[in-house]
């Protein structure tokens, strides 16, 4: 499958990885989304000692486009300090699935080991908001 140059949204992950802030797990992770203006927004996992209330990179980032006005994003880029590429948890593919529902997915290692996928792959069958509005809950 031929892809886009990715190098600067790539950069990008790389970079939030390094600025995660992880005093407990030392896990970083680092997010970017390309947005269909070409703008590129990242995220590192943000620990909190009340662990529930962390936030997952991928969120970071995405919660970070939309709050610049941005609602197409194009491209998700995850990079993980895993022997393989990891996939994003349940809580991440929910909020991709929502605010990222046609975006190419990229899944890294810092060993050079890539994954492209998308919103549905990671989340088959997933709810969204069509299902807000069907069935007996609808207010029609």
């Amino acid at each position: 499958m031929n892809q886009p140059d990715d190098t600067a949204l790539i950069s990008a992950a790389l970079t939030a990885r390094s600025l995660a802030y992880t005093p407990y797990s030392h896990f970083n992770v680092g997010a970017a989304v390309l947005t269909a203006s070409g703008r590129i927004f990242s995220g590192g996992n943000i620990e909190n000692a009340s662990y529930p209330m962390t936030l997952c990179a991928e969120r970071v980032a995405l919660v970070s486009a939309y709050a610049a006005g941005e609602r197409t994003i194009q491209a998700l880029a995850v990079v993980t300090p895993t022997l393989d590429v990891a996939s994003p948890c349940g809580a991440c593919r929910q909020v991709i699935f929502e605010l990222a529902p046609h975006a190419r997915i990229i899944l890294l290692n810092l060993n050079g080991a890539v994954r492209y996928t998308t919103p549905a792959e990671l989340l088959p069958h997933g709810f969204g908001p069509t299902q807000l509005t069907e069935g007996e809950g609808s207010a029609s």
